[in-house]
């Protein structure tokens, strides 16, 4: 106790120091949770963009099933009405040819679609 018949006090320095450094570290959290919501802002854009991309490739590939199921079906019916057995030969062969054609379109289609999809992903935010 002092003179005054209280207990301890703390210096008017100390608590100064204390308030400005309680203050300080109020700040600083405060950066920190701004900083928190617009990097949750930020992942939540770049998860529309990801979401975005993959429903184009999600889309691109329906198609390309599409076409190519089309394409065996178209490939199947021909066959049946095939008069021999040279005309069977030479419709495998045209399937043959244009499959392979069609799979490297749709592979340079989904490079493509891929590689737009990963590049608007990686933009920086605005």
């Amino acid at each position: 106790m002092n003179e005054n018949g209280r207990g301890f006090e703390i210096p008017k320095e100390v608590r100064s120091m204390a308030e400005a450094g309680f203050e300080q570290a109020r700040r600083t959290f405060e950066k920190f949770l701004t900083s928190a919501h617009e990097t949750a802002g930020s992942l939540e854009e770049r998860g529309a963009t990801v979401r975005a991309g993959a429903k184009d490739i999600g889309s691109k590939v329906m198609a390309f099933a599409e076409k190519n199921v089309q394409a065996s079906l178209d490939y199947a019916q021909s066959l049946v009405h095939a008069k021999d057995l040279p005309e069977v030969m030479r419709l495998h062969g045209e399937f043959v040819q244009s499959q392979m054609r069609a799979l490297a379109e749709q592979a340079s289609e989904m490079g493509q679609v891929v590689s737009k999809a990963a590049m608007d992903a990686a933009k920086p935010k605005s």
